[in-house]
């Protein structure tokens, strides 16, 4: 048996999206009603899924849902015709892409065509930019999740060393800017490290917090942590249905706290998907309250 602490994402979800309930409720009694837009393309039956597990958590919060569904054989111009008529619509607050996308299309171009302010994904250049230089903007959901959860259990990082394995634009390097900045939560010292790093063990074993991001299943194993370390699996590759993660689950019999195998960060990233949502519409109304002062 584990003596391991258990990270469970589930009631730092339940907090997060408590909160967000909350602040929804409020808005509509301001007549202002979040929400989120989602667009998706082709047929996947995952992405379809992945879209109604969306929406039904909004319908839960409040938040309105509009959707629109394109042909997986739609154009580029058309893709990017949708984005732009959200971007118009002032009844929406966020808006995603639900990703991937077909191989002939350019996600990429898509996102950079979308208002920075709906992109509740938190991955827009301009927000990336925002991230990089500490501006407030929406936040990329997982690194976020990462963060609250930390905070939720009391796991201090401020002045600690954090290692992230893995370099990914939508986890290593955004969880690095956001972990390094001055705030209680964070303010940690944060190494970076990948697979093409040929001593990447020499810098995981010395982490206070080690997060896995490299999306190898089972690339962290016990000897690759050092005793007593928190231990958080964000990278995933999925062989069927079946989830694959980062983190060998003997990594319990080492380390001093670890999320789970199923329901660590994820419930956190969607929890993080929906304050994105609200914080958006709450900067509406205050936009608006300047505008008229």
């Amino acid at each position: 048996m584990s003596d391991a602490r258990t990270l469970s994402g589930k009631p730092v979800a339940e907090n997060v999206l408590a909160d967000v309930a909350a602040r929804v409720a409020a808005l509509r009694e301001r007549g202002v009603s979040p929400a989120l837009a989602t667009i998706l393309v082709g047929d996947d039956d995952a992405s379809a899924g992945y879209i109604r597990i969306k929406q039904r958590q909004a319908g839960k919060l409040g938040i309105d849902s509009p959707h629109t569904h394109l042909a997986a054989d739609c154009t580029q111009e058309q893709l990017v015709a949708s984005v732009h008529a959200y971007n118009d619509d002032p009844a929406v607050h966020g808006l995603l892409i639900q990703y991937p996308i077909p191989e002939h299309l350019d996600y990429d171009a898509a996102l950079s065509g979308m208002d920075p302010d709906l992109d509740v994904d938190g991955m827009h250049p301009v927000n990336m930019g925002r991230l990089a230089i500490g501006l407030p903007g929406p936040l990329p959901c997982t690194p976020a999740g990462i963060e609250e959860l930390l905070s939720f259990y009391h796991i201090p990082v401020s002045g600690r060393e954090v290692v992230i394995l893995g370099r990914g634009a939508t986890l290593g390097r955004p969880l690095a800017l956001l972990l390094a900045q001055k705030r209680p939560t964070a303010n940690a010292a944060v190494t970076v490290v990948h697979t093409g790093v040929p001593d990447w063990e020499r810098y995981t074993r010395r982490a206070d917090i080690l997060v896995a991001a490299a999306g190898v299943p089972g690339i962290i194993q016990p000897e690759h942590i050092k005793p007593g370390a928190v231990v958080i699996g964000g990278g995933v590759r999925y062989a069927g249905r079946r989830l694959l993660p980062d983190v060998d689950e003997r990594c319990a019999q080492v380390a001093g706290a670890i999320t789970p195998r199923v329901g660590g960060v994820g419930p956190t990233t969607v929890a993080m998907l929906f304050r994105n949502v609200v914080r958006a519409a709450e900067k509406v109304v205050a936009d608006e309250q300047e505008g008229q002062r």
